[in-house]
């Protein structure tokens, strides 16, 4: 189980591939992920991880509470 906190960008995708995203895909500025109608940018942090408040935003364009993401 993913807790909610920094995590690394690979791992990232891992649990939203789980989730039912589809991708990355490349475009625009950055990678995005796609779940039907919901579309979601991924970061690329070039040292370190994605951050908690990061994560928080990319969960809540996803439509993924936290609650939802500890369960994983």
């Amino acid at each position: 189980m993913p807790s909610f906190g920094p995590i690394k960008r690979k791992d990232l995708l891992n649990y939203l591939r789980r989730l039912g995203f589809e991708g990355p895909y490349s475009g625009g500025k950055h990678p995005f992920m796609i779940k039907g109608d919901i579309t979601i940018r991924i970061p690329n942090p070039h040292q370190g991880d994605v951050g908690r408040e990061l994560l928080g935003r990319i969960l809540r364009q996803a439509g993924i509470t936290k609650d939802d993401w500890e369960i994983l």
